[in-house]
C-alpha cells in the first residue's frame, strides 16, 4: 500500500494526558473543593436489616450491611478540607480500599496469559476457520458470538489483536474486504464489553463500587447482550453480502494494498491439548457466571445458589490456570513465569482503581459526597425511572471519552451514581448497566479507544474510512441502549 508523507510544521499541539494525570489532576481539583463544599452526611438505612445509622455514626459504622441514604435526612457536619498531603496519600489509601478487586484482577490477568502462551486460542480460531472455508458468511455470527461472549465475561479487548493476522487473509481470499474482518474483531468484541455480564473489569469493579452483588442484573444485561449482538451481526452481513456481489461498493474500493495479508491465511495445529485447554478456560468462565448470580432472586430454586464473590472467583481463575498448565505439561518455572508476567500486565488496571479511588478517598474523608447527593436530590427525585437511566448512559459516555479506562470510570462513577439512583427509585444494577453500555459504546469507535487504533493501524484501514462506515451501527446501538435502559428502569 502506498502511502502518502506530509510535513508537519514544528510547533506546540495539544495532546490529552493520560488516565493516571487526568485521574490525579481531578484528585487535587477534588481536594480544592473541599475548601468550599460544606461537610455532611444523610442518616442511612441498612439495606437488609433496615436499621436506621443517623449522620454522625456513618461514618463509623462496620456492621457489612449495604447502606441506603434516607431522603430528605441530609445535615450539616463540621468542615474536614483535604490538604496536599491528602491529595498524594489518597491513591495509596485508594489501593488498600480496593485491595480485594485489585488482586482479583491481577489474578484475571495471570490466567489469561497462561492460556494464552499454549496458543490454544489462536488454533481454535484457525481451526474454526479452515472448517468454514467457502461458507465464510456463516462464519461472521460465529465468530462474533465467540468474540462478544469473551467481552461479556473477561473484557475481551486486548486479545484480539492476534486475530487480525488470522482473520485477514481468510476473508479477503473469500471476496470480502477488510472492514469486514474490522466489524468482526472491534464490534464483536465491543458489543461484548458494552453488555459485559460478569467482566471483571468492567460489571466487577462497578458492582463493587456500587455495593451490589456481581450477578444483580445480570437477565438485563443478557437481553441487552442478545438483542446488540443481532444488531451487530445484520449490520456486518448485510456489508459482507453487498461487497461481496459487488467489490466497488466497498468503502475501500480505491485503495491498494500490497501487504501481507493478500496472501494465504497460515493454519494453525489444532491439538488435543488445545481443547482441553479451552475446554477447560471456558469451563472457568462458566462455573463463575453460575456461582455469582443470585439463582433464588431470579425464581430459581432448583438449583443451590453459591453468592461467590471476588475472592472465591480469584480462586477459580488461580486453579484454572495451574490445571492449563498441568494439561499443557509447561515446566514450573515458565508457568510461574507466564502467570507473573499476566499479573504485571494488570499493574496499570489496578494503579488506575487506586489513583481513581483516591478521588473517593478525599471526598468521603472531606465527608463532601453526601453534600453532592444532596445537591442532587431535587433533581432526580420524582424524575420518571426511565429517563433517570437514560440520562445516566449519556453522562458515562460523555466520562467514557476523558477517561477511556473502564475501571477508572466505575470507580469514579459508581460511589456518586449508586445513591443517586437510590433517590430516583432506580436499583443500583440499572445504573451498573447504563455505565457499562455507555463506556462500551464510546470504545467502539473513539479515537482514544486503543484497540481501534491499532487493529486498523494493523489492517491499514485509515480511521476515516471506519469512522464512515460505522457511524448508521453506533446510532442504532445508541437507539437501543435508550431503549433496552428506559424499559428495564
Amino acid at each position: 500500500m502506498t502511502t502518502e508523507v506530509t510535513t508537519q510544521s514544528k510547533g506546540w499541539t495539544l495532546k490529552m494526558p493520560t488516565v493516571y494525570t487526568l485521574l490525579f489532576i481531578i484528585t487535587a481539583l477534588v481536594a480544592l473543593m473541599t475548601w468550599f463544599v460544606p461537610s455532611g452526611k444523610y442518616d442511612y438505612r441498612t439495606a437488609n436489616s433496615g436499621e436506621v445509622i443517623s449522620a454522625e455514626n456513618v461514618s463509623s459504622y462496620s456492621g457489612g450491611e449495604r447502606l441506603l441514604p434516607i431522603p430528605g435526612t441530609y445535615q450539616e457536619l463540621e468542615s474536614n478540607p483535604q490538604g496536599i498531603f491528602d491529595v498524594f496519600a489518597a491513591p495509596l489509601s485508594g489501593f488498600g480500599d480496593a485491595s480485594s478487586i485489585i488482586l482479583f484482577v491481577l489474578m484475571i490477568g495471570g490466567f489469561l496469559n497462561v492460556t494464552i502462551q499454549t496458543g490454544a486460542m489462536d488454533a481454535s480460531v484457525s481451526a474454526l476457520s479452515k472448517r468454514f472455508t467457502g461458507k465464510e458468511q456463516w462464519l461472521i455470527p460465529i465468530l462474533i458470538f465467540i468474540l462478544a461472549v469473551g467481552g461479556s465475561t473477561y473484557g475481551m479487548s486486548e486479545e484480539t489483536v492476534s486475530l487480525w493476522v488470522i482473520l485477514l487473509p481468510l476473508f479477503i481470499a473469500a471476496g470480502y474486504d477488510r472492514l469486514v474482518v474490522a466489524g468482526i474483531i472491534l464490534l464483536g468484541s465491543g458489543i461484548g464489553v458494552a453488555t459485559s455480564t460478569v467482566n471483571p473489569f468492567a460489571t466487577g469493579v462497578a458492582s463493587r463500587f456500587a455495593e451490589i452483588q456481581l450477578g444483580d442484573g445480570i437477565v438485563v444485561r443478557l437481553v441487552a447482550f442478545a438483542l446488540l449482538y443481532l444488531v451487530t451481526c445484520v449490520f456486518i452481513m448485510r456489508y459482507a453480502a453487498k461487497v461481496k456481489a459487488d467489490p466497488s461498493q466497498s468503502l475501500l474500493s480505491d485503495i491498494t494494498f500490497t501487504d501481507q495479508f493478500s496472501s494465504e491465511p497460515q493454519a494453525l495445529p489444532y491439538t488435543k491439548q488445545h481443547k482441553v485447554t479451552m475446554a477447560v478456560f471456558f469451563g472457568a468462565f462458566a462455573l463463575m457466571i453460575y456461582g455469582v448470580i443470585p439463582w433464588e432472586d431470579i425464581g430459581v430454586t432448583f438449583v443451590p445458589a453459591l453468592n461467590w464473590w471476588l475472592k472465591e472467583i480469584s480462586i477459580v481463575y488461580l486453579v484454572a490456570a495451574i490445571l492449563i498448565g498441568l494439561i499443557n505439561r509447561m515446566p514450573e518455572e515458565q508457568f510461574v513465569r507466564s502467570f507473573i508476567v499476566g499479573c504485571k500486565d494488570m499493574i496499570g488496571v489496578a494503579l488506575v482503581i487506586a489513583v481513581a479511588k483516591g478521588i473517593n478517598v478525599i471526598m468521603n474523608d472531606a465527608n463532601i459526597t453526601d453534600t453532592i447527593l444532596s445537591w442532587a436530590e431535587g433533581m432526580v427525585v420524582g424524575l420518571d425511572s426511565g429517563v433517570f437511566a437514560v440520562v445516566s448512559y449519556v453522562a458515562h459516555i460523555i466520562l467514557a471519552f476523558f477517561i477511556p479506562s473502564s475501571s477508572g470510570l466505575a470507580t469514579v462513577s459508581m460511589p456518586l451514581m449508586g445513591p443517586m439512583s437510590d433517590f430516583a427509585g432506580v436499583n443500583r444494577d440499572i445504573v451498573v448497566t447504563a455505565y457499562q453500555l455507555g463506556s462500551g459504546w464510546i470504545n467502539l469507535f473513539a479515537p482514544t479507544a486503543a484497540t481501534v487504533v491499532a487493529g486498523l493501524a494493523i489492517a491499514n484501514v485509515p480511521y476515516g474510512r471506519f469512522f464512515k462506515w460505522v457511524v448508521p451501527y453506533v446510532a442504532a446501538i445508541f437507539a437501543c441502549s435508550c431503549i433496552i435502559l428506559y424499559i428495564a428502569a
